[in-house]
């Protein structure tokens, strides 16, 4: 739901916009952190960072992004984004597929201990 956010041990999110197949979110990565690596069964996603540096990992292969960059990551890659500066990094997320649930997370690694064993 438009609005909808939550804080999460590597900062926060927050639902810009969404609709029939598809989400758009602000991502806040705080210094030193970094999202779980993981993959969606349901979606895909496109990242565009709008402050700070973002270091990506997508299917193993590291990627640096600067303001304005964006990359794209298919249904079923796994990814993560981590923020190795002293500044938040702020990404837009635009999620497509056919559901855009926060449930569809298989996580592979996490530094927080959310990997449902």
């Amino acid at each position: 739901m438009i609005g909808d956010s939550a804080v999460r041990p590597w900062g926060s999110w927050q639902v810009l916009d969404e609709g029939d197949g598809f989400k758009v979110k602000r991502i806040v990565v705080e210094p030193g952190a970094r999202l779980s690596y993981q993959t969606h069964e349901h979606r895909a996603e496109h990242w565009t960072v709008v402050s700070g540096v973002a270091t990506c990992v997508i299917d193993g292969d590291v990627r640096v992004l600067y303001v304005a960059d964006s990359v794209n990551v298919a249904i079923g890659e796994p990814h993560r984004i981590t923020n190795e500066h002293d500044e938040p990094l702020i990404i837009i997320e635009v999620q497509h597929g056919t559901y855009t649930g926060e449930d569809d997370i298989c996580r592979l690694e996490d530094d927080y201990g959310r990997i449902e064993v």
